[in-house]
């Protein structure tokens, strides 16, 4: 049995290796020199690998397709992935949200033990750019810059669209096309916000622990993503955590999505009415601008009184009661409006992909083409940050790996 897996990734480096392990024999073509380009640059150097988490935890975090997904985890879920890469000799540990990282923080272990886990397996890797797969008399012909290659089966593990400076260019979404699939919409996915606001140029670089986000959609006036964590403000609009999981619930019209910054989300209305009469108690006989320092960060506290429209040199002991409550509505419902994404090549993910429909989920083949087979980000699947998207790549390589050796 002759494989060729085209894309030297996360997801490709797992299915050659599988597929090899299991007796057959396997071309792994990559365009970089480097296998693993974009692992090496995950979680800023560091690859959250997978997540620590239960089946159902899993699911609730992958955004597009989780149905397709059941047979794929069920074969290697989140704690197969770690005894696997533990198996090969890389230490982890988890971290807060139950994120799970090479002991040593480096990502470069994760793309290591890979390239040894094929290699260990005799998988042959070209450094060939792939130009196009052709199927014909049941065969698979795959044409590269340097010649032709003759195969039984094929794996398209090209990842999508971001970051393609590793070599993300989409590649495999035009093979799937040429061999008569769908592709669904490609968009960015798990990427800053740019807002119309100027409260984020202000407030550059601050970060914000503890807040609670909401993202509404204007057209239909239902909120499309709510949660509570981590972001922070850019020079054009806000990224953090919290605010790349609310991408992936975005499309790209502008000014259809607003967010709103619940700042105290520990505190009731009532309670932080109460919290601000203290503090104003406190600082009576100062300006308004100075009676802050206890509620916000100072960088904030400028642009947020300025959203007030109270004068900073007016005396807290002449705010009103109108006033107060306009301080109270804005701490909860901090308001911000999406201009647009940040563009693709900013993205974690990408969005969109080979229609699930035409893949068998339990072996990750085409179900147009017998001996044609997907896995990885060119899938139409994708999840929130948290080594769930990882997690998805290894899967699916595993399945797709196994299912083509057969």
């Amino acid at each position: 049995m002759k494989i060729a897996v085209i894309g030297g990734g996360a997801a490709g480096m797992t299915a050659a290796g599988f597929a090899a392990q299991n007796g057959a024999s396997v071309i792994l073509f990559e365009k970089n020199e480097r296998y693993g380009a974009k692992l090496r640059i995950t979680g800023k150097g560091r690859c959250n690998v997978t997540n620590n988490c239960t089946k159902e935890e899993f699911f609730d975090n992958v955004v597009s397709n989780p149905r397709f997904l059941y047979s794929s985890y069920s074969k290697f879920d989140c704690a197969a992935v770690m005894d696997f890469f533990e198996s090969l000799g890389v230490p982890l540990k988890t971290e807060r949200g139950n994120r799970v990282f090479p002991a040593s923080d480096k990502a470069a272990d994760i793309a290591d033990a890979l390239i040894k886990f094929c290699r260990d397996g005799k998988v042959k890797t070209l450094n060939e750019k792939v130009c196009g797969v052709e199927f014909e008399n049941g065969g698979f012909t795959v044409i590269t810059s340097r010649q032709k290659h003759s195969f039984d089966k094929v794996i398209i593990a090209t990842g999508g669209l971001s970051y393609p400076r590793t070599g993300s260019t989409g590649d495999g979404y035009a093979f799937a096309r040429s061999l008569g699939h769908s592709v669904t919409e490609l968009s960015a996915s798990l990427v800053p916000l740019v807002c119309r606001e100027d409260i984020c140029g202000k407030c550059r670089g601050l970060s914000l622990k503890n807040v609670k986000l909401t993202a509404t959609d204007n057209v239909t006036g239902k909120t499309v993503y709510e949660e509570q964590g981590e972001m922070l403000f850019t020079e054009n609009g806000v990224s953090g955590p919290l605010v790349l999981s609310a991408s992936a619930h975005m499309d790209d019209e502008s000014g259809r999505y607003g967010l709103f910054i619940d700042l105290k989300p520990a505190l009731d209305i009532k309670t932080l009415d109460k919290r601000i009469l203290r503090d104003f108690s406190d600082n009576k006989n100062k300006d308004v601008i100075n009676a802050f320092s206890a509620l916000l960060p100072s960088k904030l506290i400028e642009p947020f009184v300025d959203l007030t429209g109270i004068p900073h040199d007016k005396k807290v002991n002449s705010v009103t009661a109108s006033e107060r409550e306009r301080i109270v509505r804005l701490l909860k419902r901090l308001p911000l409006t999406v201009k647009s994404k940040a563009p693709i090549d900013e993205a974690v993910i990408t969005r969109g992909g080979v229609d699930t429909k035409q893949i068998d989920p339990k072996t990750m083949q085409s179900k147009l083409i017998p001996g044609l087979y997907f896995a990885g980000e060119v899938i139409d699947c994708d999840a929130y940050t948290g080594g769930f998207n990882l997690q998805i790549s290894f899967c699916t390589g595993h399945t797709a790996g196994i299912s083509a050796s057969e």
